[in-house]
């Protein structure tokens, strides 16, 4: 049987509210934590096939397509980076328990009704269909820039400073458009 007196009751498992709940009872609150769908994550959600044929109410997943376990959808892609604050508060909170860390094989957008890879080195960038011969070039070679960057050595830095300027200003400065 489940307790009837809470200090607080958290609703949705997003990042937002797993990290509240975790602040909340890492400081001695009682907390119920619950969502109505039956994955964590709300919104930010990462889901296997049947979760994502059932979420666009397609029915289950032709079986050509596989095990439903070897495909991981991000309804928002997100990326944390290693080492930071988000990194720490989600560690002492113990919200860690409920996500999985892993090293990003490739990355994919649907649009104009295809599948496309996002390009992640110069190679890619330059075959990508995703944008045009200008963009090409501009996404190569901040791809080169990001690749030969060494903290240590001003040299590869190009007069910018990832570690002062936003990465608004760096995308910026290659000419780099939002979409």
């Amino acid at each position: 049987k489940m307790d009837e007196s809470y200090d607080v009751i958290v609703l949705g498992t997003g990042l937002k509210e797993c990290i509240l709940s975790g602040l909340l009872s890492v400081n001695g609150y009682k907390v119920l934590h619950m969502d109505r769908n039956d994955y964590y994550g709300g919104e930010c959600a990462s889901l296997n096939l049947n979760q994502m044929f059932q979420k666009a109410g397609k029915g289950t997943p032709p079986p050509s397509l596989g095990s439903s376990r070897d495909y991981n959808i991000d309804l928002v892609p997100k990326f944390v980076m290693g080492d930071g604050l988000l990194v720490k508060t989600l560690l002492h909170t113990g919200v860690t328990r409920y996500l999985d860390f892993l090293v990003v094989d490739g990355s994919y957008v649907f649009t104009d009704g295809k599948v496309h890879k996002v390009p992640s080195n110069d190679t890619e960038a330059l075959k990508s269909p995703l944008m045009g011969i200008f963009e090409k070039r501009r996404c190569r070679k901040f791809l080169i820039y990001v690749t030969e960057y060494k903290p240590e050595d001003p040299k590869t830095h190009e007069g910018m400073d990832p570690t002062r300027q936003p990465m608004k200003d760096i995308y910026e400065n290659f000419g780099l458009e939002p979409e």
